[in-house]
């Protein structure tokens, strides 16, 4: 067996562990739909292999030449839809379907053009760096600027160039085989198929250190997010505000907190049932959420209470946003229940102090919502300033 025939078998190998890896994270987490595509490219990239195999042992060589040819395109095809759902880039179906024909009309022509030739080898090597320069394009064209993203695009483009560096190749190695079954044995096809491997799996080793990073990113989120509302949960939202205050300078833009409870929400369940209740705690959340700017942090913290965090927001301003939130929610009509029933929530607003610590302000806004709650609902306090409340008990004391 020959050296190229060898590297061929580990090509085989490897592509097929690699396509069965995406396809196990694609059927772990159906939302990651590129593992599917890359899971599809890598099996078709075996079955490129092994007709590689084949060329030396049947008949009508240039034929399999161009089936076998046209595998690796839909392989790095599909690699590229793959690449596309990944960074959220419009797949471009109809320019990689109009390429995949030109690929197949320059490997007829190449089919018929002497193998020695160099004009020949950049003809038939032409729709692969084509393929393999669309990919590095997607890469580029996603939002993601990350220090990974820019060494898969790298590997892509390399992987481009080196295959219209392989007709020089040809010459200083002794050419391609003067027919398709002497390929195999030659000095070229192990070049070839030897930095074909280093640049597959150089690609492979990212695709699947990105997709893994995106499953534990996945993990981390609903970690610290509440399923029902789509906001941070307790967990999450006081890991943020804790990140807040600790980045606040002394003397810094004030940091506010607005703590709000949604009123009888007992009466709502036991009412209207459980599924009603839901659907005010979404309700309520998407009041927030529009409510708020980009810069609010929003958590649901417990059953019916919620907490935003308003950067930049001193007392007062906070106090006209919970003030808004209130007259919004008293208003909004629900759908789904009566045309006369409506819902509201009390609130508790409280401004981060110099030296206060996350929990310190959480408590004074809780307290300022329970005083909410007993001046009768459905309406804003603000909270007691924490010097104020050291002194008074320094007095007691």
């Amino acid at each position: 067996m020959s050296g190229a025939s060898v590297i061929l078998f580990v090509n085989m190998m490897v592509g097929g562990l690699l396509s069965a890896f995406f396809l196990v994270l694609a059927l772990y987490d159906r939302r990651l739909v590129s593992a599917r595509w890359f899971a599809a490219a890598y099996a078709f990239g075996v079955g490129y292999v092994i007709t590689e195999f084949i060329l030396p042992i049947v008949q009508g060589g240039a034929t399999m030449l161009v089936l076998s040819s046209a595998s690796m395109i839909a392989a790095l095809a599909m690699l590229n839809i793959g690449l596309a759902k990944r960074y959220e880039v419009k797949p471009p179906f109809l320019f990689l379907g109009l390429s995949f024909v030109a690929c197949m009309v320059l490997f007829v022509i190449s089919a018929g053009m002497a193998r020695e030739s160099m004009a020949r080898n950049f003809v038939y090597q032409t729709p692969f760096f084509l393929m393999q320069a669309i990919g590095a394009w997607i890469v580029l064209s996603g939002k993601s600027r990350k220090v990974i993203d820019f060494a898969l695009a790298s590997f892509l483009a390399m992987t481009a160039l080196h295959y219209m560096s392989k007709p020089f190749a040809a010459v200083l190695l002794g050419g391609p085989g003067a027919t398709p079954q002497d390929y195999i044995t030659t000095a070229y096809a192990t070049f070839s198929q030897s930095m074909g491997t280093v640049f597959v799996l150089a690609t492979a080793l990212i695709l699947m250190a990105l997709l893994v990073s995106d499953l534990l990113q996945e993990a981390t989120k609903r970690s610290i997010t509440d399923p029902l509302s789509g906001l941070l949960n307790r967990r999450g939202f006081e890991e943020k505000l804790g990140e807040l205050v600790a980045a606040r300078q002394p003397g810094g833009p004030p940091l506010s907190i607005v703590l709000s409870d949604l009123d009888h929400f007992k009466s709502i369940n036991d009412t209207y049932g459980h599924a009603a209740g839901d659907r005010v705690i979404e309700a309520y959340a998407d009041l927030l959420r529009e409510a708020s700017a980009s810069m609010h942090t929003i958590g649901r913290i417990g059953g019916e209470e919620y907490a935003v965090v308003l950067s930049h927001c001193n007392l007062a301003t906070a106090k006209l946003f919970a003030e808004n939130v209130r007259a919004a929610f008293a208003e909004h009509q629900l759908p789904g229940f009566p045309d006369t029933k409506r819902f509201t929530a009390s609130f508790g607003v409280a401004t981060l102090e110099n030296g206060e610590t996350p929990s310190s302000l959480m408590e004074r806004a809780d307290a300022a919502l329970y005083e909410a709650k007993r001046a009768g609902r459905n309406c804003v306090m603000m909270a007691k300033s924490a010097t104020s409340e050291m002194s008074a008990l320094k007095a007691i004391a």
